[in-house]
C-alpha cells in the first residue's frame, strides 16, 4: 500500500514537473520566491489595520508573524527526523525530471506550502466579514505551492501535508485571536 502511493506520489510530480517548458520556467522561479510576495503581505498587513483599531491590528500581525515562527519550527524539526531527499536530488528520478531548481536540503514537509497557507488561512479568518473578496488570496498559496511541484523542489505529498499543517495552525492562531 505504501508503495503504491509513493509510486503515485511520484508519478503526479514527474507529470506536473514535466508539463512545463523552459519558456516559463522564469514565471515560475519568480512564483516561488518569498521576495515576489512582500506586497501581498504588506497588502494583508494594511488590511489588519484598515478593519481593526491599532492595538489589535498589531495583534493580528504579531500573531501572523508567531504562526510562521510555530509552521517552520515544524517544518524544520520534521525535515530532520524524516530526512528525505528532495526529487531532484532523488538518484531515482536523474535523468525524469526536468533539473529546474536546486536545493540540498530535505523536502518533507513543504514549508513553502506550510508558510502561505498558515498566512492565508489566519488572514481571512480574520478579515472574512470586513471583506467579502478576501479568499481571494488563496491564490497565494496555491501558486506558491503549485511552483515548488513544477520546479522539483517537493513531491505532491510534501505540499500536501504541509497545506494541512498550514490550515491548522493558521485556524489554531485565528482561535488565539479570537480569545484576545
Amino acid at each position: 500500500m505504501l508503495e503504491k502511493l509513493y509510486q503515485l506520489d511520484r508519478d503526479i510530480l514527474i507529470f506536473l514537473n514535466n508539463i512545463g517548458d523552459d519558456r516559463f520556467d522564469p514565471f515560475w522561479r519568480v512564483i516561488t520566491s518569498i521576495y515576489t510576495w512582500i506586497p501581498l503581505y504588506g497588502l494583508i498587513i494594511f488590511l489588519f489595520f484598515r478593519a481593526y483599531h491599532r492595538p489589535k491590528a498589531q495583534h493580528s500581525v504579531l500573531l501572523s508573524f508567531f504562526s510562521v515562527i510555530v509552521v517552520n519550527v515544524l517544518v524544520i524539526i520534521t525535515k530532520e527526523a524524516i530526512t528525505r531527499a528532495r526529487p531532484l536530488n532523488n538518484p531515482d528520478l536523474e535523468g525524469i525530471l526536468r533539473a529546474v531548481y536546486t536545493a540540498n536540503d530535505y523536502s518533507f514537509f513543504s514549508g513553502h506550502a506550510s508558510n502561505s497557507f498558515a498566512i492565508t488561512t489566519f488572514a481571512v479568518l480574520c478579515l472574512r466579514f470586513k471583506y467579502k473578496w478576501i479568499y481571494l488570496i488563496y491564490a497565494w498559496p496555491v501558486l506558491f505551492s503549485f511552483s515548488r511541484m513544477y520546479l522539483g523542489a517537493h513531491y505532491p505529498s510534501d505540499i500536501f501535508v504541509g497545506t494541512v499543517v498550514g490550515l491548522i495552525i493558521g485556524y489554531v492562531f485565528y482561535q488565539i485571536h479570537k480569545k484576545t
